[in-house]
């Protein structure tokens, strides 16, 4: 008789049927993630729990298990520091990654951020990564490049497929299971300089606390998670945007109010130029200087948590920010 591979008891607890199945626990989870990082699975399983997980929605627990699975196994040397994690895997479609340029302004102005993501999962979609080139900037290939990058600059980008490779593959199986993973929510919440602010964002409305409550199981104590612009963190500047905020370690939620009182008309071609223009100076583009402008105005209110609220405040700070980058340094 053949005996039962040890991965087969996670299966088994996520696929009994809607009375018999259950969540795993955070133990069984970073388990069972440790398994599939160390490749002691097979490729039958893997898929098997990646949709037994999509089907039930992973639970926080769950999340969180998995990122200490791979925070115990891709950990950074000690020492590089970040302020902000800013998880962008989505890709944009309708709009330009208006809030790439809001990182680099903050990395500019004092606030070190570290980059993560993935492209070339979803087809049609402009990824981030894809857009450092515009900027003079290469994606990290280690932690070391990632200490000089941040010391240099205060910007640094690293692909999932450099942090941890395995999750890098798993999300390419996008095409092959037809349907996103659990591990497109896992990337986000890696966080792993443990920067002390994260910023991720979400397309579907039931992920939102799903993020905020796993990143609080992992320690994060000023977070947010935008339902923003095609699943990216960006807030839209033409409609109320759905924030969940985690603030001093406490959970909240709210609606980030709309910069213009009138949707913008979109454009007819999305031009990744345009972004260097705008930078520069060299045009007129109000959704994406509105874009860049509300987006730091949310990471604002991450970097003072214990301020008042006061949108109208963080929106002219903002505005002030803006003006003040250096329009020659791309």
């Amino acid at each position: 008789m053949a005996q039962e591979h040890p991965f087969a008891q996670y299966v088994r607890i996520l696929g009994k049927g809607k009375k018999g199945s259950r969540s795993l626990t955070r133990e069984e989870a970073r388990d069972a993630m440790g398994m599939i990082l160390d490749q002691q699975i097979r490729p039958e399983q893997l898929g098997a729990f990646l949709m037994l997980l999509r089907v039930k929605e992973e639970a926080p627990e769950e999340l969180a298990g998995f990122a200490d699975a791979v925070r115990a196994r891709y950990q950074p040397p000690q020492g590089i520091q970040a302020a902000i994690d800013w998880a962008t895997y989505a890709g944009k479609k309708r709009h330009l990654p208006w809030f790439m340029l809001t990182a680099l302004l903050l990395a500019e102005q004092g606030t070190p951020v570290f980059m993560h993501g993935a492209r070339g999962h979803t087809a049609g979609r402009l990824y981030s990564e894809d857009m450092l080139s515009l900027f003079g900037i290469e994606p990290c290939r280690d932690w070391t490049a990632v200490d000089g990058a941040l010391n240099d600059s205060g910007f640094a980008f690293m692909s999932i497929d450099r942090l941890c490779p395995p999750l890098g593959e798993i999300i390419q199986l996008r095409s092959i299971l037809g349907l996103r993973s659990p591990v497109h929510t896992l990337c986000r919440m890696l966080n792993p300089l443990d920067a002390e602010v994260t910023i991720d964002g979400v397309f579907h409305p039931p992920y939102a606390p799903m993020h905020q409550q796993t990143a609080l199981l992992l320690g994060t104590q000023q977070a947010v998670t935008v339902r923003g612009d095609g699943g990216e963190a960006e807030v839209k500047p033409d409609s109320d945007c759905e924030l969940h905020w985690i603030l001093n370690g406490e959970l909240s939620t709210g609606v980030w109010p709309r910069l213009y009182p009138q949707r913008l008309v979109k454009d007819e071609q999305l031009d990744p130029e345009d972004l260097l223009r705008l930078w520069r100076g060299e045009i007129d583009h109000p959704y994406g200087e509105g874009a860049v402008i509300s987006t730091l105005a949310m990471v604002l209110r991450l970097l003072e948590p214990d301020q008042p609220v006061d949108t109208d405040r963080l929106i002219e700070q903002a505005r002030e920010r803006w003006a003040r980058r250096d329009r020659r340094r791309f």
